[in-house]
């Protein structure tokens, strides 16, 4: 676990990796001042090459060592509020990036209604959100345009622990609705990570089935409902991905390292997305 004292050392580390970061090929290299970290998810490997280079929207090697780095794992719902919301609060900071509101612009080919998980910051947070954005950005045809609205809710602990915060379920709904009415062409997807999934499965139950009939897919990182599915959706429209030994996927409260690197699942949610449209 990573003591709160070092923070801010921590802190200058991100922005000196961000900073040598910012042009699109990125070195798969770990940032600068971060010991090198070999991933393990499910029975997957992740190895990182020190001498290639990747076209990455942002560099996901660099993402996972923050994450390994900076986040407390190990550790139970009830006492993640202050510890993860300051670890997710730095990496958002630093990256520039928690919070999106789209409903309010012009009709795009594509719209993602997005939950994020427990504490996160801003409406979208910075764990999972981000990078599938950017994924399902990367793999949509050419003319295609792509609204992100993420969830206004508290995303609390005791939200959590209530099966997703009533308030943002019903944000949540109101967000496909309004997104649906405003823009009836639009291939709308309802997705979430952690907390986020209770609110996606809340917020089906909530929409008349005619409205949820319009949804082109659903998809849920670390789902704590799992492997209940959403209601009023097509099995082949929902994608759900719960790493083997993630403890909130098997209706548990420890925060385990699985739980906290859904960004490597990017690109396989992207073109789940991609395929139902």
């Amino acid at each position: 676990m990573t003591p709160i004292s070092d923070l801010i050392d921590l802190t200058a580390a991100l922005v000196t990796a961000l900073l040598a970061h910012v042009v699109i090929q990125t070195p798969r290299s770990c940032a600068p001042g971060i010991k090198p970290v070999l991933y393990w998810v499910g029975n997957k490997h992740l190895s990182r090459p020190q001498n290639s280079f990747s076209s990455q929207r942002r560099p996901l090697n660099t993402l996972l060592s923050w994450i390994t780095n900076l986040f407390p794992v190990n550790i139970l719902v009830q006492d993640v509020d202050g510890l993860i919301s300051a670890a997710e609060q730095t990496l958002a900071t630093v990256l520039g990036i928690d919070t999106t509101e789209d409903l309010s612009s012009n009709c795009a080919t594509v719209t993602i209604i997005f939950a994020r998980g427990t504490t996160e910051a801003g409406n979208v947070g910075a764990l999972v959100g981000p990078p599938f954005f950017d994924a399902v950005q990367a793999q949509l045809p050419t003319a295609s345009t792509l609204a992100i609205q993420g969830v206004d809710y508290p995303a609390s602990v005791p939200g959590f622990l209530e099966g997703g915060d009533p308030a943002g379920s019903q944000q949540m709904a109101a967000d496909v609705t309004q997104a649906l009415s405003a823009c009836p062409s639009t291939k709308l997807v309802m997705s979430g990570y952690s907390q986020g999934g209770q609110i996606v499965h809340n917020a089906a139950k909530l929409l008349p089935a005619a409205t949820m009939a319009k949804v082109s897919s659903v998809v849920i990182f670390g789902d704590p409902d799992y492997p209940t599915p959403v209601v009023n959706v097509p099995a082949s429209q929902q994608l759900v991905i719960c790493h083997a030994g993630d403890n909130i996927c098997q209706a548990g409260d420890l925060i385990l390292l699985p739980h906290l690197t859904y960004a490597i699942d990017a690109d396989q949610a992207a073109a789940f997305v991609v395929a139902q449209l």
